[in-house]
């Protein structure tokens, strides 16, 4: 844990799994550093994804419940959308809408899915900015 001001709770890590995971428009490979950002208000997880020697991939942003911390661990329920934003933010891609709709969110729990779509279209307006996703890690 890096730190937590009651409402942000910012942790790093390197990343866990075994081998690259290869999405196409990134690669997550052994030494890569995740540092990532849970908020208790706010309906996303935006993590900044570097290498092992610091260069900077991009935002791996997760649309999440807000987060709650208890006994040592974050959690957050995943809501299947995600965003992914390119180091020079020449690439900003909306994820998994599929899986969202499949979900059935929508339908289970309304007001959730109309909050999930709301931070992610937040989210992309946001990476489009000239300020883009550091804005909201500062």
């Amino acid at each position: 844990m890096l730190s937590d001001d009651g409402d942000r709770i910012t942790v790093r890590a390197r990343w866990a799994a075994d081998g690259v995971r290869d999405f196409g428009f990134v690669r997550f490979e052994p030494g890569d550093v995740f540092t990532e950002h849970y908020w208790r208000s706010r309906w996303y997880a935006v993590k900044e994804v570097r290498t092992g020697g610091g260069a900077l991939k991009g935002w791996y942003c997760d649309i999440t419940r807000p987060a709650a911390v208890a006994g040592g661990e974050i959690r957050v329920e995943d809501l299947d959308l995600d965003l992914w934003v390119s180091a020079d933010a020449s690439a900003v891609l909306r994820l998994d809408e599929d899986e969202f709709a499949a979900s059935g969110l929508a339908a289970r729990d309304p007001e959730a899915a109309a909050e999930a779509v709301r931070a992610l279209d937040a989210l992309d307006r946001q990476a489009r900015t000239a300020e883009g996703l550091r804005a909201l890690l500062l």
